[in-house]
């Protein structure tokens, strides 16, 4: 799925009443993995740290292209995704502000086969990929922070692939949405089930659908690509197992540094 494909789907940005309090200070530390690094480490950091505007369907990683910075995002969203020959793509993990997009640079791999397009529209500290490099050689909180997302990152992709496979789309769609509002500061997504299903890797009239179910049920109200959660509690009981090993292995190994 090419840019211009991927924001004709979402048919807008973030409404204004989505805009927080929080979004406006620009606070390089409202991403999760930033605020909790000791004072020294993140003072030479911050220097280095450039505010960004993430705009829907801004590609940040193109497959196989090298990359030379990362992003902590604050209250954007990133959608990792598999990308096939054929132009087919499906999500294989979030990312938000409790992490960082760009983990090749300082696994050693400086490339990916997946591709990072922002989902939802805001803000991020981009830093310079060498930079991240040598503090995480220094072997520093940094580098141990990194090493645990890692590992998070990893559940959520693994379980991602096992709940597109033995889960019905009711509950992969119940869990996708979940896990963006973990990393949202509102109730409000801006997604059209177009774009859903292709995050998903399914048909339109599936999400159409589940989204229906979930409609007629009272848990969601979807107009014009607004997805507005009303029931999350109703949300969290229809969902499968997937979303609580994701939620739980992040608060493991992130502890009370991830919100949700």
């Amino acid at each position: 799925m090419d840019e211009s494909t991927f924001r004709t789907l979402y048919g807008g940005g973030l409404p204004e009443a989505g805009v927080s309090v929080m979004a406006l200070q620009h606070d390089p530390r409202q991403n999760h993995l930033l605020a909790v690094l000791p004072r020294d480490e993140y003072q030479r950091l911050a220097p280095h740290l450039e505010r960004v505007e993430l705009k829907l369907g801004d590609s940040l990683v193109e497959s196989g292209k090298v990359m030379h910075h990362v992003y902590f995002p604050t209250d954007s969203i990133v959608s990792l995704l598999c990308v096939m020959e054929d132009g087919d793509s499906t999500e294989i993990a979030v990312v938000g502000a409790e992490g960082i997009v760009g983990i090749s640079l300082f696994m050693g791999g400086e490339t990916t086969p997946s591709r990072a397009i922002v989902q939802s529209a805001g803000s991020a500290y981009r830093l310079k990929g060498q930079l991240l490099k040598d503090e995480f050689d220094r072997a520093s909180t940094l580098q141990h922070l990194l090493l645990r997302y890692t590992q998070a990152l990893i559940t959520q992709m693994a379980q991602t692939a096992v709940c597109n496979r033995h889960h019905s789309l009711d509950q992969q769609l119940c869990r996708w949405l979940l896990l963006s509002l973990d990393r949202l500061p509102t109730n409000e997504l801006v997604m059209t089930q177009e774009l859903i299903a292709n995050m998903l890797g399914v048909r339109r009239e599936g999400v159409t659908e589940s989204a229906g179910k979930l409609q007629r049920a009272g848990l969601i109200a979807y107009h014009r690509g607004h997805i507005s959660i009303l029931d999350r509690p109703g949300l969290e009981a229809r969902v499968c197992e997937c979303y609580a090993v994701v939620k739980k292995e992040y608060q493991r190994l992130l502890g009370d540094h991830h919100e949700s």
